[in-house]
């Protein structure tokens, strides 16, 4: 084994480890994983996240639904308009990580 790699220990909390499992499989779809791309650390209305994505309000809707009751986005309403943003800090250091390795325009 290589002796500068240290192991870092883990954290095993049941809690954590669940609260993980829920944010990745609730990200893993690609129109999830394409509006969080686009909720990044801001807040948007729905219709500026159906127009960035290029699928219906239907369709984005739902799985903002899902999103939301996955706990990984929180929403609010402002007059007409539905704003989400991404829920908490932990949830955005994984999304820049994605956003980092999947959102980039090359």
């Amino acid at each position: 084994m290589n002796e500068l790699v240290e192991k870092m220990p883990f954290d095993n909390k049941e809690e954590n480890i669940q609260k993980a499992a829920i944010a990745l499989k609730a990200m893993g779809h690609p129109l999830r994983l394409k509006i969080l791309c686009v909720l990044g650390n801001q807040e948007f209305p729905v219709m500026d996240i159906v127009d960035q994505v290029g699928t219906t309000q239907s369709n984005v809707s739902q799985h903002i639904d899902i999103l939301r009751e996955k706990g990984i986005i929180l929403s609010r309403r402002e007059g007409s308009k539905i704003l989400c943003r991404v829920r908490d800090a932990e949830l955005l250091d994984l999304m820049d990580a994605m956003q980092r390795t999947f959102c980039q325009i090359h």
